[in-house]
């Protein structure tokens, strides 16, 4: 019996380098730490989902999966937008490999200078605002996106409202409801430089958040406006479901700068696809998790825009949509 025993004794531990290859192999997979992409939103959980299955495709199309060569790590202000700094904070805490701000870059650049950051859904001018040094070389850690083409918001501005009059063609006087910021201070401007050409009035309502939605509406009726341009700046955007249904009760013919606003009761939408923007953020984020610098990554401009029309609208408006009018998405 004492040799069977000897046998069997050399043959299990003759197994033994395998099983142990095997054991540390499953040991360290074990304590493999994760890149971390980290993710900062403005708006609600909602959107939030849908921002972050947009980045995911991206890196999935680079070829990178979730949960085997990265991770996530998610805020969101939920409408909030002076959460956005400790939010910032909270997530440089955690070093992720990349962060991605969508529609917020300059909180992230103030709070966050040294993290490498990839922006998406800017509808302004990246190197003006100062979060790049050019489009071909962004410089420092930030690269990313922006929602205008070339010609910039001037250009997206003549084609909203060349849209527009299709639908509203008696329109004399336009009632743009926004803010002060940056990014409502280049709409108007950009309106205003088209308005002479084009043949109307831009008259600028003032509000100050969005609690003073109602008294703005209210000042249009006294101007004698015949349609509305509400801001795509984040303040609005971010609480769209309480501010569309007191545009809509106006009974003007409104527009919205992007499709949710079209989609919420809104006239009219024309943009750039923002889940696009938002999946070409991934696949940068890829890039940057690759091993290149986000200052060498050149920024894009949108290539994909939506026309969004809310067909139930035209009719309770008693607008006659003209066949010639070929939207990429119709509410209906």
């Amino acid at each position: 019996m004492a040799p069977a025993t000897n046998r069997i004794g050399r043959r299990a531990f003759s197994k033994l380098p395998g099983l142990a290859a095997i054991a540390f192999s499953g040991a360290a997979l074990a304590q493999r730490v994760l890149p971390v992409v980290a993710v900062l939103i403005a708006g609600s959980e909602a959107q939030a989902k849908t921002r972050v299955a947009a980045i995911r495709t991206g890196l999935k199309e680079a070829g990178l999966v979730e949960g085997v060569n990265y991770t996530f790590a998610l805020r969101f202000a939920d409408g909030v937008l002076n959460r956005l700094p400790g939010l910032v904070q909270e997530l440089a805490a955690l070093k992720p490999q990349v962060i991605v701000s969508v529609g917020i870059a300059p909180v992230v650049l103030k709070y966050a200078p040294d993290m490498p950051h990839v922006f998406t859904a800017i509808a302004d001018d990246p190197i003006r605002m100062g979060l790049v040094e050019s489009f071909a070389r962004p410089g420092g850690n930030t690269t990313g996106n922006v929602m205008t083409a070339m010609g910039g918001e001037d250009t997206v501005a003549q084609k909203r409202i060349g849209l527009f009059r299709e639908l509203v063609p008696n329109m004399k006087r336009l009632g743009f409801i926004g803010t002060t910021s940056i990014l409502t201070t280049t709409e108007v401007n950009a309106l205003r430089r088209v308005a002479g050409p084009l043949g109307f009035e831009l008259v600028h309502h003032v509000i100050q958040g969005t609690d003073d939605i109602e008294r703005a509406i209210a000042a249009t009726n006294h101007d004698g406006v015949d349609a509305l341009y509400v801001s795509g700046e984040p303040q609005m955007y971010t609480q769209i479901a309480r501010v569309a249904p007191l545009v809509t009760a106006s009974g003007k013919p409104s527009f919205g700068t992007y499709p949710d606003w079209a989609r919420a009761g809104l006239l009219m939408s024309y943009a750039s696809d923002i889940y696009d923007g938002v999946r070409r953020a991934g696949l940068y984020v890829a890039r940057i998790l690759g091993g290149e610098k986000p200052g060498d990554i050149p920024i894009e401009q949108a290539s994909k825009f939506l026309l969004v029309l809310n067909a139930r609208t035209a009719r309770q408006l008693g607008i006659n949509v003209p066949p010639t009018f070929l939207a990429d998405e119709v509410i209906d």
